[in-house]
């Protein structure tokens, strides 16, 4: 049995995918009144509508019973990774875990596996990262993911366990590298989006994604990531999808920031938290993020797209 801790629409996807392919899986959710509803209806009409619940796949009120599964994908966003481990530490302490999102911590400026290693030292984590919506995912839709875990064995069980015939996962032993491409590509997105809500057109969108591509690159390498794990899946791979489709809601943030269009706050948008993190720990690295700092100013009102584009064009020329 494989246990999901989140009910939203990744968590979900992911339950359908391996349910779908046999294997016996228990999505917890926190809300009793969501779990009846997606027993009732098999279906999660409230994060994921028009895509079944296999037979396979159980709603939980229960976080433990989720206890006893060979792994735990925790699929939360990640501004809410530490308050679910420390609270259901008893529970999902004994298990392999494996962190579902994207993001750096607020405060700590922490990833999610340093999250999971401070909150439950000892336990063995894993990340799960890379280009992919939950809605291709649920419906079948060939996906390609990067599975990071520092222990070889581990990892290739993992690998086995959580792939199917169209879920694809290529391992990696640098967590760091996995950890960041996902996180940073979402600031990214935010500043691509904003681009073209704001008119500036695709070969816009082209520099900002090359130039962010640059600065995933020097965060990573700042904090003693492999640049070809940014190369791969978690980085580029993620970076190409969310820059260039409004299912990313990352890059929607950005058109809603390009166009002046309000945004509904309940949406959960992990670049925006991202950006404030990755320039705080940018900043005692020193480390040049340009774009990150844009992105953060955006986000707080302290400059307008078009600003934040002449501020990046005024800074000195240089070779690429």
């Amino acid at each position: 049995m494989i246990g999901i801790a989140g009910g939203g629409a990744f968590g979900t996807a992911l339950g359908i995918a391996l349910a779908g392919a046999g294997r016996g899986v228990r999505l917890w959710a926190r809300d009793p009144s969501h779990v009846t509803a997606m027993t009732q209806a098999r279906e999660n009409r409230r994060h994921l509508p028009g895509h079944a619940l296999p037979p396979g796949l159980s709603p939980v009120a229960d976080v433990a019973a989720l206890s006893g599964a060979e792994a735990i994908l925790l699929a939360v966003p990640m501004q809410a990774l530490r308050g679910l481990v420390e609270a259901e530490a008893e529970t999902l302490a004994p298990h392999r875990l494996v962190a579902c999102c994207k993001g750096v911590e607020l405060g700590t400026t922490l990833g999610p596996a340093e999250v999971l290693a401070k909150a439950l030292p000892g336990a063995s984590a894993a990340i799960l990262t890379g280009p992919s919506f939950a809605h291709d995912i649920a419906r079948g839709l060939p996906t390609a993911l990067t599975l990071a875990c520092a222990d070889k064995a581990a990892g290739e069980a993992l690998q086995a366990l959580l792939s199917t015939p169209a879920l694809r996962l290529y391992r990696t032993a640098d967590i760091v590298g996995a950890e960041l491409g996902g996180a940073l590509k979402n600031v990214i997105a935010i500043a691509c989006g904003a681009a073209i809500g704001a008119g500036l057109g695709e070969s816009a969108r082209a520099a900002v994604m090359t130039r962010g591509f640059a600065e995933m690159n020097r965060m990573a390498v700042a904090q003693g990531a492999d640049p070809a794990t940014l190369a791969g899946l978690s980085g580029f791979g993620d970076l190409a999808l969310t820059c260039t489709s409004e299912g990313s809601r990352n890059y929607r943030r950005g058109l809603a920031l390009g166009r002046g269009d309000a945004f509904d706050p309940a949406v959960t948008v992990e670049g925006a938290a991202t950006a404030r993190a990755v320039a705080q720990r940018a900043a005692r690295l020193g480390v040049e993020m340009p774009i990150t700092e844009a992105v953060v100013a955006l986000l707080e009102g302290r400059l307008d797209v078009t600003q934040a584009m002449d501020m990046l064009l005024a800074r000195p020329l240089r070779a690429e």
